[in-house]
């Protein structure tokens, strides 16, 4: 019997937390492993465990997968949430394409330069109210129903509740005017494997600070 997967990362949100948000919303319980100092890193490359000698990493199925896409897409057609055929999918990841975009956003955010966090706080909340949030929301008004594709639980809704939720860290006011955005949210939020990873002391990680950025740097030197 395969074993959990196992998740190599930093302690911190960063490209794996989607992973989590996923694997959490399919109900599939997974072990972390911490990259805590340059050694663990350099071990990881050193066994050969990383194709490109970059985290994240997830050994799931005898595999060690790598690269972040991949390893989602991977996950997504496990535990069917990609779709029930080629048109599906291509909506399920073109709406991906767009979460992927602003979140890149707000996962740089706290390690940009002090004097420049006002104006990218603002850009960030311009595209989200004026570009995303509006498109997101079009999206679930043109069909009327309560998913993303195929009115079914795909990872599309799951990444983008995931936005849904560090947008409000940001600014909590962001979402009022988008109702069909926040009757999602409230659907996601309350399945019973999402509800799980929300309460406190999950493995769902908090918003990255520039202390969690920092110690980063010391161990991937970016």
């Amino acid at each position: 019997m395969a074993g959990k997967p196992k998740l190599h990362y930093f302690n911190m949100r960063g490209r794996m937390e989607s992973i989590r948000w996923l694997l959490a919303a399919a109900g599939e319980e997974f072990e972390e492993k911490f990259i805590d100092t340059p050694d663990d890193l350099k071990k990881l490359k050193k066994d050969g465990c990383l194709m490109f000698q970059q985290v994240p990493m997830v050994e799931i199925d005898g595999m060690k997968l790598v690269q972040s896409r991949a390893i989602l897409n991977y996950i997504a057609a496990k535990y069917n949430l990609y779709g029930k055929d080629i048109k599906e999918r291509a909506l399920i990841d073109m709406y991906i394409e767009g979460v992927a975009d602003l979140n890149e956003m707000i996962m740089l955010l706290p390690g940009c330069p002090r004097d420049q966090k006002d104006a990218k706080i603002t850009q960030i909340k311009e595209k989200t109210t004026n570009r995303y949030f509006p498109a997101f929301e079009k999206v679930l008004k043109s069909h009327g129903q309560d998913y993303l594709v195929g009115n079914t639980l795909s990872r599309a809704d799951i990444q983008l509740v995931e936005l849904l939720y560090s947008v409000e860290e940001l600014d909590s006011s962001l979402l009022a005017n988008f109702p069909l955005l926040k009757a999602l949210k409230t659907m996601i939020s309350n399945l019973p494997t999402v509800k799980k990873f929300l309460q406190p002391g999950s493995q769902r990680k908090p918003p990255l600070d520039e202390k969690a950025i920092e110690e980063a740097r010391k161990v991937w030197k970016f």
